[in-house]
């Protein structure tokens, strides 16, 4: 029970945020977005280095000073693995009038709705990886896994409001956009699943599974949130937030790992 409700955390966290859409009456001001898209940027940050490649490079500590071999194979499979999301999934970013992958005939909500489902795969993984460290009684405690999963938790609140507040702002019922906003975040238990079915499979291969969780998590942070937060003005904002939420997942993986 304790992994179920560890998986269940983030996406809880995701339907409260998208629950703003019933308390705020405008919408969200840019400069709170970036503020929040900082937050999240540095907490998956942190939790690609101390939740994800510090306990990839333990479980192959008995390859000595060639540890970092599948940390790094792992997390460049991760890379590459986004980018073939990006480039076949079409999608709108915020503050964005362009869209990315290729070309479809889908609304402007749904398009930023898939973007934000992209962002939430590599979530969903970096949770299966660590709770399946945690299953398979090596390197992972479940302080650890919790810690994470609080972490993502509390980047996914914001998340879910920046999802259905925008859409509701571009004349979306808020019944459909809270909705859309909490289905954004379904994702994250199922990609999370399908990683701990596949660690199940292939124990020897945890190293490369949670480094490749990092690769995908560390993709979508430069690729996405970092110019985000950095575009136009309070990009100072998002920087400091960036730190914060940088700041507390390492506080929250080191203090309960």
């Amino acid at each position: 029970m304790a992994v179920f409700y560890g998986l269940m955390l983030p996406f809880l966290g995701t339907a409260l945020g998208a629950g703003c859409v019933y308390l705020l009456a405008g919408g969200m001001r840019p400069a709170v977005q970036k503020a929040l898209t900082g937050f999240a940027a540095g907490v998956m940050t942190a939790a690609s280095v101390w939740s994800l490649l510090l306990p990839a490079m333990d479980y192959a500590a008995g390859m000595g000073k060639w540890s970092f071999l599948p940390a790094a194979a792992g997390f460049w499979l991760g890379v590459l693995f986004l980018l073939a999301l990006d480039s076949l999934i079409p999608h709108l970013h915020r503050f964005s009038d362009r869209a990315e992958g290729p070309r479809a005939g889908f609304k402007r909500t749904t398009m930023l709705v898939l973007a934000v489902v992209l962002h939430n795969i590599p979530e969903g993984m970096a949770l299966g990886a660590v709770f399946a460290g945690f299953i398979s009684g090596e390197g992972v405690g479940l302080a650890g896994a919790v810690a994470l999963s609080a972490g993502i938790a509390i980047q996914n609140f914001p998340e879910g409001a920046i999802v259905s507040m925008p859409l509701k702002a571009e004349g979306m019922g808020k019944h459909r956009a809270f909705f859309s906003g909490v289905l954004s975040g379904a994702v994250e238990p199922a990609a999370a699943a399908v990683t701990i079915a596949a660690a199940a499979l292939l124990v020897p291969a945890m190293p490369y599974l949670l480094a490749f969780a990092a690769g995908a998590m560390v993709y979508v942070v430069v690729e996405e949130l970092i110019p985000e937060m950095a575009s136009g003005p309070h990009s100072n904002t998002g920087t400091l937030l960036f730190a914060a939420g940088f700041t507390l997942m390492m506080a929250l993986d080191v203090a309960l790992g």
